[in-house]
């Protein structure tokens, strides 16, 4: 993805693509690459990740220690003696951890539209952000741009379903957030919670961390806890079968035919769980 793409056309396309040009220009002109102090360096206000991984930084350090810093971070002068990082928040956080002094930079003029732009960039390339922070880089950028959602997943060449996905998880509640942002449960358990209210959200949130339930389980357990909240349904009336019908009237026939005797009798029908029941009371002759 190139900022040219997500800008789409017009002067913003071709401003996009002169930045492009610019960044491709600077880097292989050594001449422009400075050494800025660390201590007046801050990370780009625009950075859509939130968390870094501190295992990968330790690795990057490393990395740098042996073979130097190959490409240097991108910076924009935020105030006389201070900066903005623009692109290269990891090599900056990975020279931190090894003590310099100084980094290596070049130091470009940016607007904010731009740098955030520029951030979001850098992170997808990587794939490396987590599904809330991605969600958030791009409930940023329609609003910074006016995008639609279909307009920016022409831009970014995604489905407007892609992007409209990503934007419901921003609807979920705080701690399930949180737990996507760690890593501690994927995108679908998050999706799955979605159903749920922000109390129950963090209920089976727990479970989900504790039980470590599959994204099929949770859905499972979502399912029941939604069909619980329904009206009951009325029961069936159970259906009575032809064979049924005709012994039940043949004994009120018989039945009615006694009673045309004048004997008096008694009889009580009762529909059952898996019977039908007529009880017939017939009274014994007085005795003198």
């Amino acid at each position: 993805m190139a900022l040219s793409d997500l800008f789409g056309s017009g002067k913003s396309k071709k401003k996009t693509e002169k930045i492009e040009e610019l960044f491709a220009e600077e880097l292989n002109d050594s001449s422009k690459v400075q050494q800025i102090p660390i201590n007046t360096i801050h990370p780009n206000q625009f950075q859509p990740r939130k968390i870094f991984n501190d295992e990968k930084l330790q690795e990057l350090s490393q990395t740098i220690e042996q073979h130097g810093l190959i490409q240097p971070i991108i910076l924009r002068k935020s105030s006389e003696d201070q900066y903005e990082i623009i692109a290269g928040e990891r090599r900056f956080r990975a020279v931190q951890l090894l003590g310099w002094q100084e980094v290596s930079a070049i130091v470009t003029e940016m607007t904010d539209k731009e740098t955030a732009s520029v951030a979001l960039i850098e992170n997808l390339q990587r794939e490396e952000l987590t599904a809330i922070e991605e969600a958030q880089a791009y409930r940023d950028l329609m609003e910074m741009n006016e995008f639609t959602q279909d307009t920016l997943a022409k831009r970014i060449g995604k489905s407007q379903s892609f992007v409209a996905n990503k934007l419901r998880l921003l609807k979920l509640s705080e701690p399930v957030k949180t737990a996507l942002l760690k890593k501690e449960i994927t995108e679908r358990h998050g999706r799955s919670l979605l159903a749920l209210d922000e109390e129950k959200q963090a209920a089976y949130l727990d479970r989900v961390i504790e039980e470590k339930l599959t994204v099929k389980e949770l859905e499972q357990l979502v399912k029941k806890e939604a069909a619980g909240n329904e009206l009951p349904k009325k029961p069936k009336r159970k259906s009575v079968s032809k064979d049924l019908r005709l012994a039940v009237n043949t004994i009120k026939k018989t039945i009615s035919l006694v009673q045309e005797t004048g004997m008096e009798i008694k009889a009580t029908e009762e529909h059952l769980e898996d019977v039908y029941r007529i009880t017939i009371e017939i009274p014994k002759e007085k005795r003198e």
